[in-house]
């Protein structure tokens, strides 16, 4: 497990008696540490987002390889029910947790009606966009990130509601 995913381990998942199972590192991605582990039966797909110097926000992949040894985004069929992206700066600490509908509807997951993206960038809540798009994006990703800076911002009984989103069959 790598070193943020342990710090969010320790700060969220274990005081919330949330357990990962199944955890293995991919070898793709491993500059944002990608791995894929499961709660409560939840596949999920995990990434640490990088802060790049010239933009707000943070940065991260989210692609697979084909068969033919092309990077793609994911698709709607992929086996996988959320993407959580963990994010650090300083002293803060954070997480988002995307299910895979929201990932499909704002195209970041292809799908029949969409490309999908290769790669996307958050805004953690302590981060300040300027730019209009950003500022929409931020809006609707705030909805599933999980502040962990100060353990007074966010409710522990809230947090891990996060990880029981129900499969559709």
């Amino acid at each position: 497990m790598n070193e943020l995913l342990s710090k969010i381990n320790q700060t969220l998942f274990f005081p919330n008696k949330v357990t990962i199972n199944n955890l293995t590192e991919e070898k793709e991605s491993t500059a944002y540490d990608a791995c894929r582990f499961e709660i409560n039966g939840l596949k999920i797909i995990s990434r640490n987002a990088k802060i790049t110097p010239k933009k707000s926000g943070q940065f991260v992949t989210c692609w697979k390889r084909s068969e033919q040894g092309i990077t793609q985004p994911f698709q709607d069929t992929d086996s996988v029910d959320l993407l959580v992206i963990n994010v650090q700066s300083d002293q803060r600490l954070g997480q988002f947790v995307f299910p895979k509908s929201i990932l499909i509807e704002k195209g970041i997951i292809s799908s029949t009606t969409k490309g999908g993206k290769r790669g996307l960038r958050v805004y953690p809540s302590w981060d300040d966009p300027t730019s209009k798009q950003a500022i929409q994006t931020q809006k609707w990703q705030l909805q599933y990130f999980i502040n962990l800076s100060d353990h007074t911002d966010y409710n522990s009984n809230q947090a891990p509601s996060f990880y029981l989103y129900t499969k559709k069959a």
